[in-house]
């Protein structure tokens, strides 16, 4: 019988975020621009695996004048490391996937952006230039934040 070896509980887990959209080249663009983040470079790996006939060329666009998965975008932090042989991201990234269904309610999780109530005012008039939305002002007890929505109407606050 094999065991599988005990989690070390302080080892950190390597994560990412993935949000379902109708367009990930879209959403990749407007999210490194709000987030002053870098939409990965997948070419390399796209290439390759087109070269060796390991994918079809239907799974693959043009987006930034190179060879991008279809359905699939991706933003890192420009500080943090990546695959120089894939461009996918090792720390901080948001993975958008296209998906069928178009969304139908309230988000369960969201981003909360934070550049500070002396530069609220320009960022939400930013990030409404990007194609982002203002759902509602909120003004509690607790703070004051701004509900905003990215272009295809995800929610994520601005405080």
């Amino acid at each position: 019988m094999t065991q599988t070896p005990a989690h070390d509980a302080t080892t950190p887990v390597h994560w990412k975020l993935v949000i379902d959209c109708a367009d990930p080249h879209a959403q990749a663009d407007f999210w490194a621009a709000a987030l002053a983040y870098t939409v990965e470079d997948h070419s390399a790996l796209v290439e390759r695996l087109l070269g060796l006939g390991a994918v079809p060329a239907e799974l693959t666009v043009e987006a930034h004048g190179r060879r991008a998965w279809r359905d699939l975008a991706a933003v890192r932090h420009p500080g943090d490391p990546y695959q120089e042989e894939s461009g996918t991201g090792l720390g901080r990234r948001l993975l958008f996937q296209r998906v069928p269904e178009p969304k139908t309610g309230k988000n369960r999780l969201h981003l909360d952006l934070h550049p500070g109530p002396e530069r609220r005012v320009a960022e939400v008039e930013r990030l409404t230039g990007l194609g982002a939305g203002v759902l509602r002002e909120v003004r509690e007890a607790g703070g004051e934040w701004v509900v905003m929505a990215d272009p295809e109407g995800n929610e994520f606050c601005l405080h």
